[in-house]
């Protein structure tokens, strides 16, 4: 298990690497419980900007043996049409180490001015390992507000819930950060939520964060 999470993760920092992204955010975020680290990078493959590939990656490592059958790494690169700003649909390819590959079919829908950001992404898939159907529903907001001219403070927020078969719970997390902002550096406190299986299993993760847009 070992061997195919640090090959994942070698295959991921080589994919992001390639990519040329008009948008890349980096976030670190460690306690004493867990380690998450997620790039998000969105960048546009014609002029019109019609066509545009977004890609996640993450890796989530747990302190303690007990819990570290919950580490993930995760890589998922998705080819959206935009019909304007705030309507995209398009296809992607998953690959989970903890739940193996998925195709999927994703929906955008995107609000934001210069202070708030507001996504909501639903998701119907299909899992090559559980030979079953999905939903998913995945939701972020950023909100801001300028404290000085190179200050500003920050509240961030990332919600996620996976459905088997769209009627048994799989999979779902609440992240949240409260943190200041200084010449693009973004740094505060954290909280993780996360929820498995069936019978949800709850863990949860407090600590600090870094995050960087370039």
């Amino acid at each position: 298990m070992k061997k195919v999470k640090l090959i994942s993760t070698v295959f991921i920092i080589g994919f992001v690497s390639t990519l040329q992204a008009q948008f890349t955010q980096l976030e670190l975020f460690s306690g004493f419980d867990k380690t998450d680290f997620t790039l998000l990078s969105s960048y546009s493959v014609n002029d019109s900007n019609t066509l545009s590939i977004t890609t996640l990656a993450f890796f989530q490592k747990f302190r303690k043996k007990e819990n570290q059958v919950f580490d993930d790494v995760g890589v998922q690169p998705t080819l959206f049409w935009n019909f304007n700003e705030t309507i995209s649909v398009g296809p992607s390819l998953y690959y989970n180490s903890f739940g193996g590959f998925s195709e999927r079919l994703s929906a955008q829908f995107t609000l934001k001015n210069s202070s708030a950001l507001f996504i909501v992404i639903p998701t119907v898939a299909y899992s090559e390992k559980k030979q079953a159907s999905q939903a998913e529903i995945f939701a972020q907001f950023q909100l801001s507000k300028p404290l000085t001219a190179t200050i500003s403070l920050w509240l961030n927020g990332q919600f996620l819930t996976v459905w088997d078969k769209f009627k048994s719970h799989s999979r779902s997390f609440q992240q949240l950060r409260l943190g200041l902002s200084y010449k693009g550096h973004q740094f505060g406190f954290g909280a993780d939520f996360d929820q498995y299986g069936h019978k949800p299993i709850q863990k949860s993760s407090f600590g600090l964060y870094y995050r960087k847009t370039f």
